[in-house]
């Protein structure tokens, strides 16, 4: 095997560090297009795009390592990012990894009381951040006086044409694999916040195990619906569509520009949640529109309805719908196709097999810390527990909170397994299958029931939108209810359809004891994929709504 090159000829470094891969797209496919950022529309209506090369974005990837080096940044500096998606977020990213700087990523649509804790905490050395995150830095300066450097972002989206003195190129820093590379925030969507610690090993470990396992090629086309799916792409060669949604409320994207984006652009592959697919799918299938470009769509951050895994190949007649299951803490656990679901099953969400390098484990339920694996009781097989996972993927810890970190990872010698927060278990063939949060489990006097595999029962009742399975009363003695969204229909009577459902609950042994069910219009749901129902909400919420009993 040739040993890679740098774009001057010399030997890479050794090192881990991810940013080292643009530099080789940019010799090795240098007028591929390596981003696409809209801005408007043309005379024909087509998107007008300003498009960068991978030598271009190379270019401007050493643009930003002078601005940054410039202001006094150096390796080991944390550096929260607030700019936009698209160029300014992957080019920023890239030059502090390049540099050796660790980037804080927190979702911008968290709400400003979680956000302004999860700044508190993280404890920058620098900002980076366009004017409006300058200005709440100021506003909130007890929360930001961590900060010593700020480097304003401005509206340009090409900081190179604002870098008076340009190098060419700047060394990769030659990084160790458990070295400290970005610090990245869970949801929150069952709890607070929280900063996962990322060292630049995982980082190759998930490029590698994505690109293996998906087949994905350099010169693909991706159009990625989480902004923070879109860092990965230079380093696999892929060129990047941004697409003209807000990550702050993608719930309201317009499915027309997302299709129009796929079709114009030859789009091969695209990541968003169930509820952005289910808004394209009903598009393409009202407007009898096909996407014969698209070779894979990656769905997650829910499980995905059968109404979705069912149609695809109506829409998508040359791709495959496929799932990842993981966590912000280990992604990509496993992942499943359409042709391994069963869409009526009650039985829980099927996830997969288990990605190579990757270990599962079940294990009983606990509620506290675990220290060691010995101390943690593995379960058979087709039996619910927690899941657990350990791999190259695995992160070791939250940023500045040991008491989550313990509760959270198990040791087992020189290896740790992440607890996911999951039940879930593996049946006869190897695959795993989701059964919902631990933390939103019913624990009732007669035992434990999972999300999941009850919700699933009601899902496909026609007048249901979403529906979740909350318990009301003191864990160990609560009392099972059903949270339903129906359609928006003022002809509907609560009262009847309370009846349809529980004539349909006692026809499962999981949902024969449901008899008390609520009607909600709009359902708390999580910012970053709009799809993670907030169940410990509605079941607060439940205290003082009114509910329709049915008797058993």
């Amino acid at each position: 095997m040739t040993e890679p090159k740098q774009p001057d000829g010399g030997a890479m470094p050794d090192s881990a560090n991810i940013a080292r891969h643009l530099p080789l797209m940019a010799a090795s496919q240098p007028d591929q297009a390596a981003l696409k950022i809209p801005r408007g529309r043309a005379a024909d209506g087509r998107i007008d795009y300003l498009a960068l090369t991978f030598r271009e974005l190379d270019t401007e990837v050493n643009a930003w390592c002078a601005k940054l080096t410039d202001a006094g940044l150096k390796r080991g500096d944390r550096t929260l990012v607030m700019v936009k998606q698209g160029l300014p977020l992957i080019a920023a990213v890239f030059a502090l990894f390049k540099i050796g700087a660790v980037p804080i990523v927190i979702d911008p649509g968290m709400g400003l009381k979680s956000f302004l804790r999860c700044v508190a905490r993280s404890q920058p050395r620098a900002l980076l951040g366009i004017p409006i995150a300058q200005a709440v830095s100021r506003a909130f300066f007890r929360t930001f006086a961590s900060v010593q450097i700020r480097i304003p972002v401005s509206r340009s989206l090409v900081a190179r044409q604002k870098c008076h003195v340009l190098r060419d190129t700047f060394p990769v820093a030659a990084v160790a694999p458990d070295e400290l590379a970005a610090i990245l925030f869970t949801s929150g969507s069952t709890g607070a916040p929280k900063g996962v610690c990322y060292e630049h090993g995982m980082f190759e470990a998930q490029v590698r195990l994505i690109r293996e396992h998906y087949r994905i090629e350099p010169g693909e086309v991706d159009l990625p619906m989480l902004p923070i799916f879109a860092l990965f792409n230079p380093a696999l060669g892929l060129t990047t569509i941004v697409p003209e949604i807000d990550p702050r409320r993608p719930a309201q994207v317009d499915p027309a520009k997302i299709v129009q984006a796929i079709q114009q652009e030859g789009v091969t592959n695209s990541f968003g949640s169930p509820t952005l697919w289910a808004k394209i799918q009903r598009h393409c299938l009202a407007h009898h529109i096909t996407l014969p470009s698209l070779r894979r769509v990656l769905c997650a951050g829910a499980p995905v309805p059968a109404t979705l895994w069912e149609k695809p190949a109506r829409w998508m007649p040359r791709g495959q719908l496929h799932s990842p299951y993981g966590a912000t803490e280990s992604l990509p656990v496993s992942s499943v196709s359409a042709a391994e679901i069963e869409p009526k099953s009650v039985r829980g969400s099927c996830v997969g097999r288990p990605l190579p390098e990757i270990s599962v484990k079940i294990i009983a339920i606990h509620d506290g810390p675990i220290s060691t694996l010995a101390d943690a009781r593995e379960l058979p097989t087709g039996e619910i527990g927690e899941i657990i996972v350990r791999g190259p993927v695995v992160t070791k810890c939250y940023d500045s909170l040991t008491a989550e970190t313990s509760a959270a990872k198990i040791s087992d010698g020189d290896t740790v397994w992440h607890r996911m927060g999951d039940c879930g278990y593996l049946d006869a063939t190897g695959r795993l299958w989701f059964c919902g949060r631990k933390a939103e489990r019913v624990q009732t006097a007669g035992g434990y029931l999972f999300t999941e595999p009850c919700e699933q029962v009601f899902r496909s009742y026609p007048l249901v939108v979403r529906c979740a399975l909350i318990g009301l009363g003191d864990p160990g003695d609560q009392t099972p209810a059903l949270v339903v969204q129906p359609l928006a229909d003022k002809s509907l009577d609560p009262r009847a359809l309370a009846h349809e459902l529980r004539r349909l609950a006692a026809t499962h042994e999981s949902t024969r004891n449901i008899t008390r069910f609520y009607f909600h219009k709009n359902f708390p749901v999580d910012v970053r994929h709009n799809a993670k129902i907030h169940r410990l909400q509605l079941a607060r919420w439940a205290r003082t709504a009114k509910a329709y009993q049915v008797s058993a």
